[in-house]
């Protein structure tokens, strides 16, 4: 069960990036859908990889390989699908991305270790 949640919290990510990207495009309900479905797909996958070796979600080695697969795979699923990925949309959804499962988890990890007893 406490999986679920930092699913949720990265597949929120993959949303708000395709949120915040279309709204610089013309922001519509297709648009988003058209913009997140591959990272999503792609997101999901790192979670089954992540499930199967047991990992529990929170860490850094959670936050590389989520990064990673949502990026590499949400890439080849757009260009599969015949969408494009250029340059600078790559460069975007490489450092969003990185900053957005990464920062979620540094905070997490920063409250966590706060709210321990000393």
């Amino acid at each position: 069960m406490k999986r679920v949640v930092p699913i949720i919290v990265d597949l929120v990510c993959v949303l708000v990036f395709a949120i915040t990207g279309r709204a610089s495009h013309g922001l519509d309900a297709t648009g988003v859908l058209s913009t997140a479905w591959p990272f999503l797909v792609a997101c999901l996958a790192a979670w089954a990889a992540i499930i199967l070796v047991k990992l529990k979600g929170f860490g850094w080695r959670e936050a590389l390989i989520v990064w990673l697969v949502t990026l590499i795979g949400g890439m080849l699923l757009r260009i599969v699908s015949g969408d494009t990925a250029a340059w600078a949309f790559v460069m975007v959804a490489t450092l969003v991305l990185g900053a957005d499962f990464w920062g979620w988890r540094i905070v997490y990890c920063l409250v966590k270790r706060r709210s321990r007893p000393a």
